[in-house]
């Protein structure tokens, strides 16, 4: 499998690549280099340590989209013991960027929701890049209820570039199929825990993500609008934009799950791997399996109205603010 290394990630690659061209060397032969390799090895293990500490909000906007990062069919095949998926809306047709179904995870049986961005060309078109039609949002919310109705939890995992801005999606109600989400979740009786495992952009993230718990892995980004789609409109003007604008404007976006954390919009963050969840998806899937299931067992101590009035308080806590004369 070739590896896909990201510009930050180049001394990294280097290594790497000296640390094959001397396993290759030494393979069968007479010549031991294992010393050698043990002590590049540790280097890389250092240089990824220290790199990835201190990495900019545009770096881990690129890492969140990493083709190499684990997306939600992933996660559902690690932690679910039982998927059953459900298509459709029953009203127009059944959006392949949005995949969800009955599942158990550690025997514990609920319903998960997600995102799905694809792999390989012919796959991502069929998928829409991971970019929801308003029929994706009305077949989440219909699992959402069938979920209610069951007594099950529910487990969203948001990972979209936005939903898609098209003319089709336009004239059969994408907004609307969006703020009823919003509407409806906020209503729901059963616990949801919603997890931004890659990108989490606009509206099209927002509709899987009024719940009782929104945690984010270590490296994801959540916010209203793109780097790139913020720095057109700020900063576009005769010339092109470069990596330089986009920078800015993820640094001015506070996107990280780091800044979401501090300004109290998630309730936690939950670790990845040195190098991103591609690194090890089975610890990843570990990590996101535990929180999950941890939090659903305290929710399910509140009663369905409690649970209501809980999520209402929570959401109406963001964006609060002090005046002082």
């Amino acid at each position: 499998m070739i590896k896909c290394y990201l510009e930050f990630e180049k001394p990294i690659e280097e290594l790497e690549l000296k640390i094959e061209e001397m396993k290759r060397i030494s393979d069968g032969k007479d010549v031991n280099l294992s010393g050698e390799i043990r002590k590049l090895e540790k280097k890389v293990k250092d240089l990824r340590t220290e790199i990835f500490s201190k990495l900019t909000p545009w770096q881990k906007t690129l890492l969140a989209r990493h083709p190499d990062r684990p997306y939600t069919l992933d996660y559902i095949n690690l932690i679910t013991e039982e998927f059953l998926e459900l298509h459709g809306d029953r009203r127009f047709a059944d959006d392949k960027a949005v995949i969800g179904g009955l599942a158990k995870i550690k025997g514990a049986p609920v319903v998960i929701i997600g995102h799905q961005k694809g792999r390989g060309t012919k796959e991502r078109i069929r998928r829409n890049f991971g970019q929801p039609h308003p029929e994706g949002y009305r077949k989440a919310l219909r699992l959402m209820e069938m979920a209610e109705k069951f007594k099950r939890p529910i487990v969203n995992l948001i990972d979209t570039p936005g939903a898609y801005p098209g003319i089709g999606p336009e004239e059969r109600g994408q907004g609307e199929a969006i703020a009823s989400n919003l509407m409806h979740m906020s209503r729901l009786r059963t616990p949801i825990v919603s997890v931004v495992i890659g990108e989490g952009g606009s509206g099209g993230a927002l509709a899987l993500s009024v719940a009782d718990r929104l945690y984010m892995l270590e490296h994801s980004v959540y916010s209203v609008i793109s780097p790139e789609g913020c720095a057109a409109i700020l900063w576009r003007k005769n010339g092109e934009l470069n990596a330089e604008d986009f920078s800015r404007a993820s640094e001015s976006l506070k996107l990280t799950a780091q800044d979401l954390l501090r300004f109290k919009i998630i309730d936690d963050i939950i670790p990845e791997p040195s190098g991103g969840a591609h690194m090890d998806v089975e610890q990843t899937a570990r990590n996101i399996s535990d929180r999950v299931m941890q939090t659903i067992e305290e929710l399910k101590t509140r009663t369905p109205g409690k649970l209501v009035e809980e999520r209402y308080r929570r959401l109406k806590k963001i964006g609060s603010f002090v005046e002082e004369a």
